[in-house]
């Protein structure tokens, strides 16, 4: 009887682990994968700005850091998650905060507004919000040489637009020298003309389309830039990682970039949680990065 009761609740586990949407699978899967893992602690709905209530992010950190820390010893990473600017939310990209937190990070996984409610630029605005806020509230003992923006898809489009284009930061009273580096996970730098719904609906309104992207802005100055893509993403291609990094580099800026054999679109974020760290060393060539000094 014993069996069987097991057999229907793993069962139940498992359907109900299908009908979640990726990230949540994946953010599930990695909370509860066996192992050995570090204490850490998560603050949970820290609001960055009032006009809306997606304008919010989980702080994760290493626990006791408060207590057992000097001053400046953690790097602090931004993140924010993908979704084709309609889809997710900061609550399923908890394994990211883990991951990260647990190597010595403050790590803050941020929401922001999405369609069909807001459109081109209210995620770069709420991307340049986000950042400014926590550059001017900093975790104790955090480094504030050593804060990186990153994203995934999407994500990493808000991410370098809000940090490339010098106007988002401006708009805080802040430039782009506070950020020690931008990292950029399968993100579209450069896809005008528009070819999904997606990019059309989120940004084909604008009325100068080449404000919409990153590679617009490309720059020499700009903070340097680790760029991971996986050759086998037919989603957004890494002809984007490609291009940026050379339009960066042939202006004199730095820009390194990853590829990753056989890595598709979502697995290139799926390498981030504890079931899927075998399929590519994300995690060890980000760390390598916000390691490696700053030119």
């Amino acid at each position: 009887m014993l069996i069987v009761a097991t057999i229907v609740i793993l069962g139940l586990s498992a359907f109900a682990l299908l009908r979640l949407a990726g990230p949540r699978q994946l953010d599930l899967a990695d909370d509860y994968w066996p192992g050995k893992r570090a204490t850490i602690t998560v603050e949970r709905g820290i609001t960055y700005a009032k006009a809306d209530p997606a304008q919010r992010y989980d702080l994760y950190s290493p626990a006791g850091f408060a207590r057992n820390c000097t001053a400046g010893s953690h790097p602090t990473l931004i993140f924010f998650h993908g979704g084709s600017w309609r889809d997710g939310d900061r609550a399923s990209y908890g394994f990211v905060g883990r991951a990260f937190a647990e190597r010595g990070f403050h790590v803050v996984v941020a929401d922001y507004r999405k369609m069909p409610g807001a459109r081109f630029p209210a995620f770069v605005e709420d991307a340049a919000a986000a950042i400014a806020y926590v550059h001017r509230n900093l975790p104790p003992c955090a480094d504030p040489q050593r804060l990186y923006v990153s994203g995934h898809s999407a994500g990493a489009h808000i991410a370098m637009l809000a940090v490339l284009d010098p106007k988002w930061l401006a708009a805080q009273k802040l430039d782009s020298a506070l950020v020690a580096g931008i990292i950029g996970l399968a993100g579209p730098y450069d896809f005008y003309p528009f070819t999904s719904d997606a990019a059309r609906a989120a940004l084909g309104q604008w009325p100068e389309p080449h404000e919409t992207q990153p590679i617009h802005y490309a720059r020499g100055d700009a903070p340097p830039l680790l760029l991971l893509s996986g050759d086998a993403d037919t989603t957004v291609k890494p002809r984007n990682s490609r291009l940026l990094a050379k339009t960066i580099t042939e202006k004199g800026g730095p820009a390194l970039v990853r590829f990753y054999e056989g890595i598709t679109h979502s697995g290139i974020v799926m390498a981030i949680a504890r079931p899927f760290r075998g399929k590519a060393p994300v995690i060890d060539d980000i760390i390598a990065f916000t390691k490696a000094p700053r030119p």
